[in-house]
């Protein structure tokens, strides 16, 4: 009896790690597309090399007072696992461009540093 209790508890452990790593690392928690100047990509990494870039996004900020329509921007930081879209990217530097990404509530060492992970390019233009 006692070691039936023991290899059911022991079941339900594994399923509830199972379903924690599942939803922290492979769900897919959002998706979208995201324009920016291509600041940079860069493949960096000790153990697992991984394709690392960055978006600069530029706009008004909403502030109050003296900071009320200034400009501001965001830097979208990305992680890419895709060799070929890499390339791509690396090659575009300075322009303008619109990224699909998938968005992880975790990182990955061998998917990379962020949690956002580029899967598509949907458009390059010219500043």
């Amino acid at each position: 009896m006692k070691g039936k209790i023991i290899g059911i508890a022991s079941l339900i452990l594994v399923l509830v790690l199972a379903g924690f790593i599942y939803f922290k690392f492979y769900f897919v928690f959002g998706e979208g597309v995201k324009a920016g100047e291509l600041n940079f990509v860069v493949r960096k990494g000790y153990i697992f090399k991984t394709y690392e870039g960055r978006a600069i996004q530029a706009g008004f900020g909403k502030g109050k007072g003296a900071n009320a329509g200034s400009i501001q921007s965001y830097e979208f930081d990305f992680s890419i696992t895709d060799p070929a879209i890499a390339d791509s990217l690396m090659r575009c530097g300075g322009k303008l461009v619109e990224l699909h990404y998938k968005e992880y509530l975790g990182a990955l060492p061998w998917r990379g540093k962020q949690e956002y992970i580029v899967d598509r390019i949907v458009s390059v233009r010219d500043n």
